[in-house]
């Protein structure tokens, strides 16, 4: 059984459109870009663009912006910090943190997709300081590759 969250979401004067999901199946909703007219970002460049969204995340949930594999395949536009948080008690604008990873510049039309948005839960951690730690048996300190190829052709 799927459990359905609520997602408050305030429209500004300047936003396109409401997150929306692009099928059935789709993982994340569309976020889409809340400009006026299109915007150019240059090759090696970054834009924090605007969505027109506040939304109230609900509590013990997160909203993480991801970016579209379209755009990052065909004209390299990926987000800043590869996956963007927005917290349960944020109230500002959303904005999606862009950057052009392309040879070429890129035009953004008013209203096009630009990141999607995903609700999840978020586990409340309890810190417990420890002198000791559990061995693991499969990787231990190992980091960085560790369980890569170089493991994977010393076998």
């Amino acid at each position: 059984m799927v459990e359905h969250v609520s997602l408050k979401v305030k429209r500004l004067p300047h936003c396109k459109d409401l997150p929306r999901y692009a099928t059935p199946g789709s993982a994340g909703m569309d976020l889409t870009a809340a400009i006026e007219e299109p915007y150019t970002l240059e090759a090696g460049k970054r834009y924090a663009m605007p969505t027109g969204l506040i939304v109230e995340i609900p509590p013990n949930y997160e909203g993480q912006v991801r970016p579209r594999s379209g755009l990052a395949f065909k004209a390299g536009i990926s987000l800043t910090n590869c996956v963007g948080t927005i917290d349960s008690d944020y109230r500002g604008e959303v904005k999606v943190l862009l950057i052009n990873h392309g040879e070429t510049a890129y035009t953004f039309e008013p209203g096009e997709r630009i990141a999607q948005l995903l609700v999840t839960p978020v586990p409340i951690v309890e810190i417990q300081e420890v002198d000791e730690l559990n061995e693991s048996e499969e990787r231990g300190a190992g980091g960085f590759g560790s369980t890569g190829r170089g493991v994977l052709a010393a076998k």
